[in-house]
């Protein structure tokens, strides 16, 4: 047994090793009361089970606030050296030790450092399309490189703004992470006119009062592999990305970045969180209580799983884009008008649990309990993580 469970799961924690590639996985299938369990596959050097399992009660909850036929569940792949070959071997055992799981329990996606092309590694592996969301468009897929993440995070920050009485035209804006859900955050933003001032990656921060284009900024990213070469830009810590004076800050890379040590430092109106759990909930009740309006992670970064749902169901690009704008716009405006003292999470969270109880109390009364049998532990040989 695992020391997470509580009245809604998790239902299978899952660690693996292969004794061949040495790749070590963890996969958390927390509730299938609403579906098979959805949720990314991501590949970092520090995941940890705590971490796979947090995101994934974080999928539970999003994937029921979206309004789609999916559970939660979440995976991750703890990285191999950087070559290409040797990832392709990770993802392949990985998707060996999984797949009597997928799809009918699991449908893994893309995250952090997994796309397309690792998607359809693993429905290869497993040997049947259905067996990943994300792949390739050769392979019926809608791949998260379309940008519905991105395009999700800026549908909620303009219900954030139109909240708040704020134009978007000129919104500042600072954004930490310039991969896929920032780069297409920040296009889709100042498209509608807003001013991006500040981006971070690895490398730091680069901060311009007077707006950074998005165009420059992206080849400034795939020319030099860096933001911070921007030219005739300030350079800054990554970490000081938190404490620029913006209307807007977009938290959209890994979690806990705005904590006990820098929340003080926040100056933005708004937060919307791109990235999964950016900061804790007492974190995100502080600022709050500052006057700060916050957009939960699980309402604002809900476009990726849209389109996974889609694309399960072999929609199209138009209709995935146009289902992420219904969804995202309605679902951000419904936990604005519930919340109470402007706690958007603690709006968010009612909605999203009703609708998974009512699920789970609706099987148990065909006598057929969830999908799954909840608290399993499965575990195949493997190192600790740390």
């Amino acid at each position: 047994m695992s020391s997470f469970e509580d009245a809604i799961g998790p239902e299978k924690i899952v660690q693996v090793y292969d004794p061949i590639t040495k790749m070590e996985g963890i996969l958390v299938i927390d509730n299938t009361a609403l579906g098979p369990g959805k949720g990314g596959v991501r590949m970092v050097p520090d995941i940890s089970t705590q971490e796979v399992f947090g995101l994934a009660r974080a999928m539970t909850w999003k994937n029921s606030l979206a309004g789609i036929p999916f559970g939660g569940a979440k995976s991750g792949i703890r990285s191999p050296p950087t070559n290409g070959v040797m990832k392709a071997a990770f993802v392949k055992a990985f998707a060996k030790k999984i797949a009597t799981l997928v799809p009918e329990e699991y449908i893994p996606g893309p995250d952090m450092n997994m796309g397309e092309a690792e998607m359809k590694i693993i429905a290869d592996t497993i040997g049947t399309p259905k067996a990943a969301t994300g792949k390739p468009a050769s392979m019926g897929g809608l791949p998260h490189e379309l940008g519905s993440t991105g395009y999700g995070v800026f549908l909620s920050t303009l219900v954030a703004l139109e909240h708040r009485k704020m134009p978007v035209d000129g919104a500042t804006v600072a954004i930490e992470g310039f991969g896929n859900v920032g780069t297409f955050t920040m296009k889709f933003l100042t498209e509608k006119g807003a001013k991006v001032i500040a981006v971070s990656d690895s490398k730091g921060t680069v901060y311009l009062q007077s707006g950074l284009d998005y165009e420059m900024l992206m080849r400034t990213k795939q020319e030099k592999g860096t933001v911070t070469a921007y030219p005739g830009a300030t350079v800054l810590p990554a970490s000081q990305l938190f404490g620029i004076t913006c209307d807007v800050l977009v938290p959209g890379a890994r979690p806990d970045v705005i904590n006990v040590g820098n929340a003080h430092h926040v100056k933005a109106k708004i937060i919307v969180e791109a990235a999964n759990i950016p900061m804790k909930p007492e974190i995100e009740h502080d600022l709050t209580k500052k006057g700060i309006l916050v957009v939960p992670d699980f309402v604002a970064n809900a476009g990726g799983v849209i389109s996974s749902y889609v694309e399960s169901i072999g929609g199209t690009k138009e209709e995935m884009f146009s289902m992420v704008k219904e969804k995202i716009t309605a679902n951000t405006r419904l936990v604005l008008e519930r919340a109470k003292n402007g706690d958007l999470r603690a709006a968010a969270l009612e909605i999203a649990e009703e609708r998974v109880i009512a699920a789970m109390e609706k099987n148990s009364e065909c006598g057929s309990g969830t999908r799954t049998k909840a608290h399993q532990f499965i575990s195949q040989p493997m190192k600790t993580f740390s």
